[in-house]
């Protein structure tokens, strides 16, 4: 998907270096990652079927990222769904509607994908945030629950 010098596509190795960097902006926190295992890990996730890392890129500039995964289902008929994961956008893009675009693409792959519904957790409180998913057509109907790894396993 293009509009105007904003374009969607899913990501390729040679974005890996760009991408990494992008997802600094999602979790300025997280240790960095040795350099083989980033490049097995999105061998992984490229080859992942059903699994779409799709990147919007500007300028030729790489400015947001989202992961969409269709998951195969045995209810709803046999209709799949759908996750997104890993929505982020490079500070200096935000505001732009980049991220917007991109899960309206992620949204779309997921219905020519015959998905039922697509789900999205996010960990943010922030209102805006909150009020961002809702405009995108979300709707916060549903508890979500999670648990993390336990230390030392």
């Amino acid at each position: 998907m293009q509009t105007g010098d904003f374009r969607i596509r899913p990501a390729t190795p040679d974005d890996l270096p760009a991408l990494l960097s992008l997802y600094r902006h999602l979790n300025p926190d997280d240790p960095e990652m040795a350099s083989d295992i980033a490049t097995g890990r999105f061998a992984e996730i490229i080859a992942q079927p059903g699994m779409t890392l799709l990147i919007g890129v500007s300028d030729e500039n790489l400015t947001s990222s989202v992961t969409l995964v269709v998951i195969p289902n045995l209810t709803r008929g046999g209709a799949p769904y759908a996750l997104i994961e890993n929505v982020v956008t490079h500070a200096e893009y935000r505001k732009r509607g980049h991220a917007r675009t991109l899960i309206t693409d992620a949204f779309q792959r997921a219905w020519d994908a015959g998905c039922y519904k697509v789900m999205l957790l996010t960990g943010s409180k922030e209102p805006a945030t909150l009020r961002f998913y809702e405009g995108c057509g979300f709707v916060q109907n549903k508890t979500g629950f999670q648990i993390r790894r336990p230390a030392g396993i």
